[in-house]
């Protein structure tokens, strides 16, 4: 009978969690991206969102909310009801750029529920063709002859930013950091020549790269991908050891019901697995996702550990 008892009074403490996530979306789903519109993070959650929007039968409308290296959004979805009809699409930069900045804003480990990994991807080092250097080497050379050269990223913390940090680190450059609202804007620049280089999310900036208005010198993956054939890695170019590779993933509020959080994955998985979408992410170099919610937790924790060895090693700071 106790046996009994206990079954039924679990069984209605979650009860209603189970007829939310059945009715769950009941309204539109906002998807809050902390950058500018045009980045690598707003694409991916644009075609995440178109993709959902069909399954799911409510729409999913992405939101820029730029600044702070998308500390701004983050705070936002992180004060919002854990109803999951508010998301945030993030990278590492939400963990990094605190690791850096040490601000207060919510802490993508302990402040927000782990949902799904979209893709990874490496990134491409480009510069503005004007700038008379064809390798890494070349560039190099130019930066350690021209001690303060400045470049582009999406912010302070963005996987951009680090691996800019990365190289001045293992080549002994002094460079300076130029962190704009978003991708887009740094790469705009990078186009005018306002600006001599930047890494960049390769599906940012290689339509450019294939246009002639940028020009690639390395990507920072362990291999070459064949969406910027002929480029090689750093690695290759004489770093050895060099490695960045980025993720972009989507975070709920803390205490988000399991549930619900649950049926997000599957329905992400299943559009990340429909065959337009693995081409046109091959087409953007990224990899999709495919883990649980709970395996991406553990992905970001371990994301946690490896850069914040990274930023100490290196030495990067806020200033």
């Amino acid at each position: 009978m106790k046996r009994l008892r206990f079954f039924l009074v679990f069984l209605l403490s979650t009860f209603p969690w189970v007829v939310l996530a059945q009715g769950y979306p009941s309204k539109p789903v906002r998807m809050l991206v902390g950058f500018a519109p045009g980045g690598a993070t707003d694409i991916i959650a644009r075609q995440v969102a178109a993709g959902l929007t069909d399954s799911l039968g409510q729409t999913f409308v992405v939101e820029n909310r730029p600044g702070a290296s998308s500390q701004i959004a983050a705070d936002l979805v992180a004060k919002s009801a854990p109803d999951g009809h508010t998301l945030l699409m993030t990278t590492q930069t939400l963990m990094t750029s605190q690791l850096i900045e040490a601000r207060t804003y919510p802490d993508l480990v302990k402040d927000f529920t782990p949902v799904a990994l979209c893709a990874t991807s490496p990134l491409i080092l480009v510069t503005h063709p004007g700038l008379p250097v064809r390798s890494l080497q070349e560039l190099i050379e130019l930066a350690r002859a021209k001690p303060g050269m400045h470049y582009a990223s999406g912010g302070m913390g963005t996987t951009p930013h680090l691996g800019a940090a990365m190289l001045a680190t293992m080549a002994k450059l002094e460079l300076v950091h130029v962190p704009y609202k978003g991708e887009a804007p740094g790469v705009a620049d990078v186009l005018a020549g306002h600006v001599p280089f930047m890494f960049s999310n390769v599906n940012a900036s290689n339509p450019h790269v294939q246009a002639g208005k940028l020009r690639a010198l390395a990507v920072t993956g362990p291999q070459r991908t064949p969406v910027v054939p002929g480029v090689p890695t750093l690695a290759e170019s004489g770093l050895p050891g060099f490695e960045v590779i980025g993720f972009f993933g989507v975070m709920a509020p803390l205490n988000t019901p399991r549930e619900i959080v649950a049926r997000l994955n599957a329905e992400i998985a299943k559009v990340l697995a429909r065959a337009d979408m693995r081409e046109r992410f091959a087409a953007q170099a990224l990899e999709p996702g495919s883990r649980t919610a709970e395996q991406f937790g553990d992905y970001i924790k371990a994301e946690t550990e490896r850069w914040t060895q990274v930023i100490r090693e290196a030495g990067i700071t806020a200033k």
